[in-house]
């Protein structure tokens, strides 16, 4: 079992992990928003 300093750290990466998927799935859906928006 994972003692408690390697846990927090699992934590700690997980959630960084987590935003940089959410808003790099915002940033793609913008411009990719973008891009049809100047093809169309």
């Amino acid at each position: 079992m994972a003692d408690k300093s390697d846990m927090k750290a699992h934590v700690t990466t997980y959630t960084g992990v987590m935003s940089l998927l959410k808003w790099g799935t915002l940033g793609v859906a913008l411009i990719a928003a973008l891009v049809i928006w100047l093809i169309h």
